[in-house]
């Protein structure tokens, strides 16, 4: 039974029916819903906070798992990358320092060798941001080791023909000198005989007598042989392979021939006097890569350290004048 409520009008000195205004009341209801509305969020939050869903706390728990075995990829693949950085450096700064390689640019090793597809297959097992991020890592790494691989081959390469090389550079002296007296002039500037003026002298030059051997100082083949313009008369010029070549001038006759691989200590021709000279002599010159050097560092293998030592001194005060 519903209760009624009555209140003293002060006006009419009498009690009458409490009747709730039809605006107030709306305005209660709305306070109430609206209560209710915020409560049922509290409740629904904590809820879900306090006692979440069987597949949200399989979410959260593969989410733990990923991240944790992403964290390790990414502390092995730091691992591998400073590994691999080692390696890379030891590459340039001692194994094709040995052999007189060339070291490879940072920017080959970092080019991606491999295809773009291959990247793509890849990164295409997971859309997850985090799938190929270590996609990309992983493939880069892939071609910096592949890269790497293909170096030591070329290594492993240098070493087997490193025999061939040792037998192929300028070892000996162009003529016979045992009593190391055959050097008149050095490497350097020295006066030119003809026109008496300070010149480059790009190499050694040994006098002799006419007719005189002069043997190849290493295995090569021949380049050129013959008379050419240039001042050097008959002369011989010898690749060797690795970047040396060396030259042989003023040869009263040449017996090599163009094209013919010879052999270290073999007969190319004799000494003479032909082309710019004076006197009869042997010109001999060492270049590697196009550089001319001093041929005097180049008679290792038929001088022992005093004679060596003795050459250098000959060599360095020699004759401030030239033969050719």
């Amino acid at each position: 039974m519903k209760k009624i409520k009555y209140f003293y009008n002060t006006h009419t000195l009498r009690y009458e029916k409490f009747v709730t205004p039809f605006r107030v009341r709306l305005l209660r209801l709305f306070g109430f819903l609206s209560a209710l509305a915020v409560s049922s969020i509290i409740i629904i939050y904590l809820y879900n906070r306090f006692f979440p869903k069987p597949g949200d706390l399989e979410s959260r728990r593969q989410y733990a798992v990923l991240k944790e075995n992403y964290d390790l990829l990414q502390g092995k693949i730091k691992t591998m990358e400073k590994d691999l950085g080692a390696l890379e450096k030891r590459d340039n700064e001692v194994y094709r320092s040995i052999f007189e390689a060339n070291p490879l640019p940072d920017s080959a090793r970092a080019k991606l060798i491999e295809k773009q597809k291959e990247f793509d297959k890849i990164s295409s097992i997971d859309e997850d941001i985090l799938g190929k991020d270590i996609a990309a890592q992983l493939n880069n790494l892939n071609a910096r080791i592949a890269y790497q691989l293909k170096s030591y081959n070329e290594i492993e390469k240098l070493i087997k023909n490193q025999d061939v090389k040792m037998a192929s550079m300028p070892a000996i002296q162009p003529v016979s000198n045992k009593q190391l007296n055959r050097v008149a002039s050095g490497f350097g500037l020295r006066i030119d005989p003809v026109y008496g003026t300070p010149k480059m002298h790009k190499g050694l030059d040994f006098s002799a007598p006419q007719g005189t051997p002069i043997y190849a100082t290493g295995d090569g083949v021949i380049k050129l042989a013959g008379a050419t313009e240039g001042g050097y008369g008959n002369h011989v010029i010898i690749n060797h392979g690795y970047g040396y070549e060396t030259l042989y001038g003023h040869m009263v006759r040449v017996k090599a021939r163009t094209g013919q691989k010879v052999k270290r200590g073999e007969v190319i021709g004799w000494v003479g006097s032909t082309g710019k000279s004076t006197g009869p002599h042997c010109h001999y010159e060492v270049h590697i890569n196009g550089q001319a050097v001093d041929p005097v560092y180049f008679f290792y293998n038929d001088l022992n350290a005093e004679e060596y030592d003795r050459l250098l001194k000959i060599a360095a005060t020699g004759s401030a004048r030239s033969f050719d």
